[in-house]
């Protein structure tokens, strides 16, 4: 999967597990912390999600991230 930024890999992620990104906040506020879907899509849209959220993000939805050299 080819995306330039976290937003775009987000929306794919998403899409192929036909969840919405309130959903996903949901699931994100599951461990402790509350995440908001307004939060949230304000930190995808402005790229200021971290590295920790997005590793969450994949872990919730079943993927892990992987750094390849090229």
């Amino acid at each position: 999967m080819k995306a330039n930024n976290a937003r775009e890999v987000v929306k794919l992620l998403l899409m192929k597990n036909n969840m919405s990104i309130t959903k996903l906040a949901e699931l994100m506020s599951a461990n402790g912390k509350k995440v908001y879907q307004q939060g949230l899509s304000y930190k995808l849209i402005n790229g200021t999600l971290k590295y920790n959220e997005m590793v969450t993000i994949c872990e919730l939805l079943g993927y892990e991230i992987e750094f390849k050299k090229v």
